[in-house]
């Protein structure tokens, strides 16, 4: 019998999950509160029910940098099928048109490779994007199509793995939201076949990799001790951000939420944000701005917040 809510224990850390095919973000989520016991949970980042792959599972003090993994680069496997459209863009979709596929692997690579760079795209209708506060899946669910403006993405590389007849392996690395059933669709256009997103791989989220990542099954497998055991700690979520150290009088004026003066370890100039510790544990998030340092989010005193220990993390 599982724990009621007032049972449940605070937990704080990442737990990096390899999510299986069929599974939604938010089921996952349920289902890994349930098994580390923890009251607060969520996830950094959806994934489709069809995609697998790496699902960052944020505990406790980790869902304060939530945005961090949001906003971070990914990495995805993505297998197109050439030749057919389908309304969502993917495998589940309804075929809307059949056509002849006749590219080889240097054409597909040729129009791969237009889509690399700061580009737009239009996001697409079965999508969590909300419109009047209901996201546009529901209306496409309705038989209802809307006008979507497109948005700015950027693709930083496109490589193609395999091209076989009607089949192609490509593995992209994208900035924040990108949709790779849009850029299947759209890499199908452009060679005058069309194209649908196949089976879709996450394979990171900034600097965390699924190689580190286990199944929902071996967590089962595992006791509780050695289920929390897998969490790293919420600084995972921030090895791209400046690091800086405060001494102890500073650390209990950061903690209240005041403004300091910036360590003459800061150096020179400004730092969007930056990561601050005191005493080897992290305190939170700061801007760094005109020689001052600006709290933003605080770890809550007590939390299990020491310094990022998994192995093979950046510093």
């Amino acid at each position: 019998m599982s724990p009621s809510k007032s049972q449940r224990e605070p937990v704080d850390g990442v737990l990096l999950l390899d999510k299986p095919k069929g599974l939604s973000s938010n089921d996952a989520v349920v289902r890994a509160r349930r098994l580390l016991n923890a009251r607060k949970a969520g996830h950094g980042g959806t994934l489709d029910p069809l995609a697998t792959g790496l699902l960052p599972l944020l505990f406790g003090e980790a869902t304060k940098f939530a945005h961090d993994s949001l906003d971070a680069d990914k990495t995805y496997l993505a297998e197109l099928a050439l030749g057919a459209s389908t309304d969502t863009g993917d495998v589940e979709g309804r075929v809307l048109a059949r056509r002849e596929v006749g590219c080889d692997a240097a054409q597909f690579r040729a129009a791969a490779a237009l889509f690399v760079g700061a580009i737009d795209q239009v996001p697409p209708m079965h999508s969590a994007l909300k419109r009047d506060g209901r996201p546009l899946y529901a209306y496409a669910r309705a038989g209802v199509t809307l006008e979507r403006a497109p948005r700015p993405i950027v693709i930083h590389a496109i490589e193609t793995l395999a091209f076989a007849g009607t089949r192609a392996t490509i593995r992209v690395h994208c900035g924040k939201g990108t949709y790779l059933r849009t850029l299947a669709a759209d890499i199908g256009e452009r060679l005058g076949c069309g194209a649908h997103l196949a089976a879709l791989r996450r394979e990171r989220v900034g600097a965390l990799s699924v190689a580190d990542a286990i199944t929902l099954e071996a967590l089962e497998a595992l006791d509780l001790p050695a289920r929390r055991a897998r969490l790293a700690p919420p600084d995972a979520l921030l090895v791209d951000l400046p690091r800086l150290e405060i001494d102890a009088a500073a650390e209990a004026r950061f903690l209240n939420g005041q403004t300091l003066r910036a360590p003459a370890t800061a150096g020179s100039g400004d730092a969007a944000r930056v990561r601050v510790y005191g005493a080897r544990r992290l305190l939170g998030v700061a801007a760094l701005r005109d020689g001052t340092l600006v709290p933003q989010r605080l770890i809550a005193t007590g939390a299990g917040a020491n310094e990022t220990h998994r192995t093979g993390s950046p510093p």
